[in-house]
């Protein structure tokens, strides 16, 4: 008599595959790459014009970075939270929607960070003011990243 033996395979902590991390990057890179053509444009308005360049721009260029952060810690914390394998479809548009929220977010602080970069370069000086505009935007993908995670069931 022949035994049989089964092996299989129990998989766990797939988490959302990524994709909460994959799409609030994708987010931060049209940000940045928003904020950081306007600020190319606006340096070399300050350079024709005799104006000493404003480097407090690279402020601007930079914020839409931190949303690859936030996609990150919600990744891992959805990853951690190694819920049953049953759920991964629901895992998998929690992070799709948490993804889109934090990408959306990214983007608008890139053109937020535009239209700073071109009132620097008009000569209104607030910087201050506008680190304060780019900050309330970020503040839309911190509370997603935040809401999400506390929303997940624990073990």
């Amino acid at each position: 008599m022949v035994d049989i033996i089964f092996l299989t395979t129990q998989v766990s902590g797939l988490g959302d595959m990524g994709l909460s991390l994959s799409i609030a990057s994708i987010g931060s890179a049209i940000g940045t790459g928003i904020a950081g053509m306007a600020a190319v444009g606006a340096w070399k308005k300050m350079i024709l014009s005799g104006q000493k360049t404003a480097m407090a721009m690279l402020i601007f260029v930079g914020a839409p970075l931190s949303q690859v952060i936030y996609g990150m810690i919600l990744k891992n914390a959805i990853a951690d939270a190694n819920l049953s394998p049953d759920t991964y479809i629901w895992q998998t548009i929690i992070g799709l929607g948490a993804g889109a929220a934090m990408a959306g977010s990214a983007i608008f602080q890139g053109k937020a960070g535009a239209r700073a970069c071109d009132a620097i370069a008009s000569g209104a000086s607030d910087t201050a003011k506008y680190i304060m505009i780019i900050g309330i935007v970020e503040t839309v993908a911190l509370f997603v990243m935040i809401f999400t995670m506390t929303g997940l069931p624990t073990g």
